[in-house]
């Protein structure tokens, strides 16, 4: 296609999107007054949300819908819904994918939300509500980004599949896990978004994540009078000791790698759980936690034979014995900086926010891994104030409009990519 027509078509749905704030904003209205939690957070699941979400993409005009829901007896409903929703392409060569999640979090303290979180309230060209950006923003800004071609009549270089999948805030094992593990949906060649994390001005790609390792360490002394120690072993003292040689790790898995924001692997004592109640008894008993996130040019089993040493060198200095178990353990694959879908997205961003956005690694962890180490080249992208999983949770009007715009552009550009 002519430079010049993409072009005409991309602003053809840019001003198309551009005067769909109310719908956009009823739709945000409607997922918020479903509170879509996991059993884990006290919640009944998605289904609700994902059956109002189906209603009302009907009555915007999509017709083409699969449902792969996965089975979960905790829930009412004994399911987890996983919804796809496609707009036809010109080729099917391979598909365009906008990855976002149904479920949100509990509102958390309700005396510090200024409004009800489940009850959108517009003001200053903010939304505010639990989910609004979290994973509202992107999910909504899809949906439109996807309706502007059907309502412009451009038929996009490739089909674009919304995907709106489940359990994406308790480890997805429901959403993306099962999908990969039970289902065909994805090729090799297909071009993913999750729209799921940024920053304020769009500017960074998540293409990697560190590997992740989160250890419960239980060490096993010998109680005790507190002014006794030489009659007792000291769980607590050798869990310390224990804590301050795994975070000395920092020092021996020492490479840099300037893609990560810190550049470097680190090794966290974290969550520290309660022993003896009193000052004067020494515990034979201590669990402590690490949150451990490893440069991925480091094997999680080289990392695992290190603290494995350090362990038994531990129990040794103070007569006590460890073990420990693997809360979560995750490697990860990387997108090359230059897969088709980071070329194609960078285009997007610089089309419609005139922004460089530069390939990132991030710490934490997201959904893109499991796509990533199933082979299938992901990135995570959004314009984010960053007010997820905090009381008043907002999004900027702006954002979804933005965003929506350079999902359009992405999934239009992906012709060239």
């Amino acid at each position: 296609m002519d430079t010049n027509d993409a072009r005409e078509e991309l602003d053809r749905l840019s001003a198309w999107i551009a005067g769909q704030t109310e719908g956009m904003v009823a739709l945000q209205k409607t997922l918020t007054a479903i509170p879509a939690m996991a059993p884990e957070s006290g919640g009944e699941g998605e289904l609700a949300k994902c059956e109002a979400l189906e209603r009302f993409l009907s009555s915007l005009g999509f017709d083409r819908f699969e449902r792969h829901d996965a089975p979960d007896p905790r829930v009412p409903s004994g399911l987890r819904p996983n919804l796809v929703v496609t707009v036809p392409g010109a080729c099917d060569d391979r598909s365009v994918w906008i990855m976002t999640h149904l479920d949100v979090v509990p509102p958390g303290e309700m005396e510090q939300w200024k409004t009800d979180p489940w009850t959108v309230v517009e003001r200053d060209g903010r939304l505010y509500g639990r989910g609004v950006e979290d994973n509202q923003q992107g999910l909504v800004a899809s949906v439109f980004a996807a309706l502007s071609f059907v309502k412009c009549g451009i038929v996009p270089p490739y089909p674009v599949k919304l995907l709106f999948v489940a359990d994406e805030e308790v480890g997805s094992a429901y959403g993306i896990q099962y999908l990969l593990r039970e289902r065909r949906l994805f090729a090799a060649d297909d071009l993913v978004l999750i729209p799921d994390g940024g920053d304020e001005t769009g500017s960074t790609i998540e293409i990697a994540e560190k590997n992740l390792l989160w250890l419960r360490f239980s060490t096993k002394g010998i109680q005790t009078h507190g002014s006794r120690p030489d009659q007792g072993a000291n769980a607590h003292l050798a869990a310390c000791d224990l804590a301050v040689s795994v975070n000395g790790l920092e020092r021996v898995f020492d490479r840099r790698d300037p893609l990560f924001d810190p550049d470097r692997s680190t090794f966290q004592p974290t969550k520290k759980e309660a022993n003896v109640p009193n000052f004067n008894t020494i515990p034979g008993d201590d669990v402590m936690c690490m949150d451990c996130r490893i440069l991925p040019s480091y094997g999680l089993d080289y990392v695992r034979a290190e603290i494995s040493r350090i362990a038994r060198e531990v129990e040794a200095r103070h007569g006590v014995t460890i073990s420990w178990t693997e809360e979560q353990a995750v490697e990860s694959r990387a997108t090359a900086p230059d897969a088709p879908v980071v070329t194609a997205l960078r285009r997007a961003v610089k089309a419609v926010y005139g922004v460089e956005a530069r390939p990132i690694g991030v710490g934490g962890g997201t959904v893109g891994a499991y796509l990533r180490n199933a082979g299938i080249d992901a990135v995570v992208w959004s314009r984010l104030d960053e007010t997820a999983h905090q009381p008043n949770e907002y999004c900027l009007i702006d954002n979804l409009v933005g965003d929506a715009r350079v999902m359009a552009a992405f999934s239009l550009g992906a012709r060239g990519a």
